[in-house]
Parts: structure tokens; C-alpha cells; sequence
């Protein structure tokens, strides 16, 4: 780029970010802060529009720093489409001229938009305390950790949980068990946060059309624009057979026959691709042979309930597997193993430590004399399976604890849970 074109969008781009506002604080800030001693690279990764780049203002406000003390570039910024890897040298030259603070901190947005970055930041780590983010998972790829010496920490953001949900809209919940306004108030908004989702924009704009442009956004520029043209429309037909999926078992030749890819190959460099993107996550069978558990089909998961109603499904055509999606988000957020249970019945979900499972988890929106004895059943053959004492039912509002065959079961509420 030109030194003079570069400069005048640095400018632009730092007075942007050096703008106050309020933000909905997130839950990871006070762990990432925690860390700052360590004194190495922090890479912040998730899907678009998950608030990375409002966590790195958050950041910057918390750590209360001037206007000469941070330095802030978001490459997502289309002025910046030729910038190359000789470019980054011209911002150090900025930094310089500008007389910014000698080791001041530098804020990098959406970096993966550059090549060889991951260079230049092990040249100036030592110097600089570096904020990064990316929407893409091949930022936490073992290469990039041997480029950076093995010293880099990172951090995967989500969507709002439904504490932030609650947080924006300045609803406490610190009396929950014993106020029944306060309940019933936790009803109302996990309903909402179930069909809108915790995408950032949409929850505070409340404005649930954004969501079909950001997937069709993260669709073209983050998987679609990584293969041949050709495959444009069976991604997008494997991008909807999944999302209405979610929940589901799903394998490398069910999605090859239905989509028409013979290529198994093909179909599974996609489904990673989805992944990298952090669009769709896949949840093994738990197994202690690693070769069956490859073998065995994976249950599939999206970021965000909201893209499953407004792209997908609607709300009402399937609200326990929804609610299902929701709670596997959370268990991510909270940074578990997780795996699924299969045997004559089913559990939703395994989560491991170590070695060995921990705890089993069945989520149904409603206990029913329909499905009770199914759902306990396959909660109750995870637990012999895997030697476990209690299990634990979460449903949208019913709440129990009993025993059986020497197992305690726990119902709760999801929303007594989330919060």
C-alpha cells in the first residue's frame, strides 16, 4: 500500500476505536485480564459478529489506557484489501511518527485477512502486549503456536450467554429460588434467547433480520470464497441440511448421498471448513476406542439458536432440540469435553475429564408420559455405563430430583441452570 493511502485510514481507524461508549461486559474479560502477566500474544477466535471487536474496547477501557498508550487496525476494513506482508513494517513506522508510547499496546481486528501475520507478531511480542482477533479457528493451529514460540494464549468468544442476555437488559437474578416475579421474568426472556440467539447486534438492536445477512456474510467470505465456484451451491445446500440437523446424527457419506458429492473428500474438507468458521461444531460418540468413535457419526451443532430460527427452522417446529443446541453452546462456553452417549438408548451429552466421563447431561424441553421412560433410560444406561452416581435432566421449566436403580436424577430448568 501507500504510505499516505495506509496512514489515512490508521487515523480514521484510531479515532473509531478510541471512541467511549458502553458495552455489555463479557463474562471472559476478567479471565483474559487475569492473564496479562503473562506478557505474550492473547488471540481472540469465534464466529462473525460474536463481539471480538467490542471485547478488545472493553479491554482497552478496562486496562484504562490513553490515546498515545494503544494502537488499534481492523483488516476487516475493505480500504486495506491490498494491504501485504511488507505493509506491516509501515505501521511500526506510524506508531513512531505518531509518538505513541515506545511499548504501547496494539489491538489487531479480523488479522487473519492478512498472510504471514503471524510473523510479524512474533517480531514485535516482546515490545508490545498484543491483542488479536480472527473468525477463523486456524489462528489456534499448532503452526501458528511453533511461529510464536509456543507463547501465545487463546480465547474462544461466543455469542451472549443468557447471563449477558439478562446483564444487557439489567435483569437481576440474584434472588432466583426464592422470587417467583423473578421466575417467571426467566421464562419470558429464555423463550426470547432461545428463538433470537445471543448474536451481540441482534440482541441490542433486537432486530432478528440481521441474522440472515450475517450468514449468508459468514457463508461466502468464510467458506464459500475457500473452494472451487462450483461448490457454491452444494455448500449452501449442506449449510441448511445442517441446520436443520442440529441435534442430529450426521455422517461424511449420509451428507455425500443426499447433497450428490461423490467426493467424500470434498464433503469432509467443507464440514471442516464449517467448523473453522466456527459456524457448526460436531460431537463425537463417546467411545474408549478412538477408532470407533471416528467411525461412529457425529451430532451437529450451530454457534448461535438464533441462525437455526431465522435461517432454518422455526422456533415452534422443534423446540427441544433447540433447547438442546442452547445448552451445548453453554457447556462450550464453559470449556468441556464434550461427547455423546449412544447405546440401546441415548444421552445428549457426556462430558469428559481426563481420561473418563464426569457427568451426563439429557436435555428435554418437556418431561411427558410420552417420553419420560426414554429420556431416563438412556440417562440411566450413561450413568451404569460409565459408573456415575447421578445424572441430570434439564427442561425448560420442571423441576425434580428422585431416584433409580440406586441413581440419583436431577430435573431442573434450564434457566435456573444458566444463570
Amino acid at each position: 500500500m501507500q504510505r499516505d493511502e495506509l496512514y489515512s485510514v490508521l487515523f480514521e481507524q484510531q479515532k473509531e476505536f478510541a471512541r467511549n461508549e458502553m458495552f455489555v461486559q463479557r463474562e471472559t474479560t476478567e479471565s483474559l485480564l487475569s492473564s496479562l502477566k503473562l506478557k505474550i500474544p492473547f488471540i481472540i477466535t469465534g464466529v462473525r459478529r460474536a463481539g471480538k471487536s467490542t471485547l478488545l474496547k472493553i479491554i482497552k477501557n478496562t486496562l484504562n489506557l490513553t490515546e498515545k498508550e494503544f494502537f488499534y487496525i481492523n483488516f476487516n476494513d475493505e480500504r486495506l484489501i491490498s494491504f501485504k506482508v511488507e505493509d506491516f513494517q509501515k505501521i511500526l513506522d506510524f506508531i513512531e511518527e505518531e509518538k505513541y508510547k515506545q511499548n504501547c499496546s496494539l489491538f489487531v481486528d479480523e488479522i487473519q485477512e492478512v498472510e504471514k501475520w503471524e510473523k510479524w507478531i512474533d517480531r514485535i511480542k516482546d515490545n508490545h502486549l498484543c491483542f488479536i482477533t480472527g473468525s477463523n479457528s486456524k489462528l489456534l493451529s499448532k503452526e501458528i503456536s511453533t511461529v510464536l514460540t509456543g507463547r501465545s494464549l487463546s480465547i474462544s468468544l461466543y455469542p451472549f450467554s443468557f447471563r449477558e442476555f439478562l446483564h444487557f437488559k439489567k435483569i437481576l437474578v440474584d434472588k432466583v429460588d426464592k422470587d417467583l416475579k423473578v421466575q417467571a421474568r426467566l421464562r419470558k426472556e429464555l423463550t426470547l434467547f432461545l428463538e433470537l440467539g445471543g448474536i451481540p447486534k441482534v440482541v441490542t438492536e433486537n432486530e432478528p433480520r440481521l441474522l440472515s445477512e450475517l450468514y449468508e456474510n459468514i457463508i461466502y467470505r468464510d467458506i464459500v470464497k475457500r473452494f472451487n465456484p462450483n461448490l457454491e451451491k452444494p455448500i449452501k445446500e449442506m449449510s441448511l441440511l445442517l441446520l436443520s440437523s442440529s441435534g442430529k446424527k450426521v455422517s461424511l457419506r449420509s451428507l455425500s448421498t443426499t447433497l450428490s458429492i461423490k467426493n467424500i473428500s470434498s464433503v469432509k474438507s467443507i464440514v471442516d471448513t464449517f467448523e473453522k468458521a466456527f459456524l457448526f461444531f460436531f460431537v463425537p460418540k463417546f467411545d474408549f476406542s478412538l477408532r470407533k468413535q471416528i467411525q461412529n457419526p457425529q451430532k451437529v451443532y450451530c454457534v448461535d439458536t438464533g441462525f437455526i430460527t431465522q435461517v432454518g427452522f422455526r422456533f415452534s417446529d422443534d423446540k427441544g432440540r433447540i433447547l438442546e443446541n442452547m445448552v451445548f453452546i453453554e457447556l462450550k462456553r464453559q470449556k468441556k469435553e464434550i461427547y455423546y452417549f449412544s447405546g440401546k438408548g441415548e444421552c445428549d451429552f457426556i462430558l469428559k475429564e481426563g481420561v473418563k466421563p464426569i457427568a451426563a447431561i439429557q436435555v428435554c424441553y418437556n418431561l411427558t408420559i410420552e417420553n419420560k421412560e426414554r429420556e431416563i433410560e438412556g440417562l440411566i444406561e450413561a450413568l451404569e455405563n460409565f459408573n456415575l452416581k447421578d445424572g441430570l435432566i434439564l427442561t425448560f421449566d420442571q423441576e425434580d430430583q428422585f431416584q433409580i436403580r440406586g441413581r440419583k436424577i436431577n430435573v431442573l430448568p434450564a434457566w435456573k441452570w444458566l444463570v
